[in-house]
């Protein structure tokens, strides 16, 4: 299995946030980190030597200084670098497969407005074989922990808490590549694991429209028995994680972005399926991932 952590690069404010962030998960992971910067080479007209020296040094000029904050800020981390001429999806599709994690910048519009999915990210997260995790610029260390007292940095205070991991939960598809992936995140992070499943509103009484409570509450607690269920081996496998269960009535998508407020990382599925219009995201994920309020991790499943 691989033994580092991917982030891919550029002179965005964003992609250095997730290098940092990547820095931090490969901490976490006891894993190396490798920062991969994707530039295109334009071949000059008239001959077949790629020659494009100003973008060349735009990026190498990038990749150096994503190397020298990472590596200030982690003197004790292993980091390692490629320059790759080559298009950035290709690159990175490449890098994933080589990695446990992926980790990609996504422009931030603030916390209110969340995520941007640029076309890139949006394509490599759409055919990743691997998790891909976007941050959003301006994601800090402090951002992962419950708030310290007095005011207080968590880099001041070590053991402040992180903030739960989220996982969204879909009990027609409980695959061991999402659950395990998010109990893994929970115990390297020493955090609890809040699992959540929302349902749909039961259908209405003819004309009215009105959810019936009666069914809805059946429902529930059927829900609640799967949810259980595929939970058991995983909360066996990994005793020292809490887990809470929470089976809701209402969207989906806003339930977990709601929930993404207090969480260190939100977990969200991929269905490895194509489609004419080729690999598909997912109405869920894709929505979380232009509104939640901390980094998304987007696990590809079978």
């Amino acid at each position: 299995m691989a033994q580092h952590v991917t982030a891919g690069v550029d002179a965005s404010a964003e992609s250095l946030a997730a290098a940092h962030w990547a820095a931090r998960e490969a901490l976490r992971r006891g894993a190396g980190l490798r920062l991969v910067h994707a530039w295109y080479r334009k071949p000059e007209s008239g001959t077949a030597v790629p020659v494009d020296t100003g973008r060349l040094r735009a990026a190498e000029r990038a990749l150096r200084r994503s190397m020298a904050s990472v590596r200030a800020a982690h003197p004790g981390l292993r980091v390692e670098d490629s320059l790759v001429p080559d298009s950035p999806v290709t690159v990175l599709l490449v890098a994933a497969e080589e990695s446990e994690v992926l980790v990609l910048g996504s422009r931030g519009l603030g916390r209110i407005a969340g995520f941007v999915l640029g076309s890139v990210s949006q394509r490599v997260v759409a055919r990743s074989p691997r998790p891909v995790v976007l941050v959003r610029a301006g994601e800090a260390c402090a951002d992962e922990h419950l708030p310290a007292l007095d005011g207080l940095s968590p880099d001041e205070i070590p053991e402040t808490p992180y903030r739960d991991v989220v996982l969204g939960l879909d009990t027609e598809h409980p695959c061991d590549e999402l659950i395990g992936f998010a109990f893994e995140s929970a115990r390297h992070r020493g955090a609890g694991l809040r699992v959540i499943h929302a349902i749909d509103a039961a259908p209405g009484c003819g004309a009215c429209g009105r959810s019936d409570p009666a069914r809805l509450g059946e429902n529930a607690v059927e829900r609640q028995h799967f949810v259980v269920a595929a939970l058991r081996p995983w909360c066996e496998k990994f005793p020292r994680v809490r887990v809470t269960e929470t089976v809701t009535e209402g969207r989906a998508a806003a339930e977990l972005v709601h929930a993404s407020t207090c969480a260190s990382l939100l977990v969200v599925g991929r269905r490895r399926r194509d489609s004419r219009l080729g690999p598909l995201i997912g109405a869920v994920t894709h929505a979380v991932l232009h509104h939640a309020d901390c980094p998304v991790a987007v696990v590809p499943y079978t």
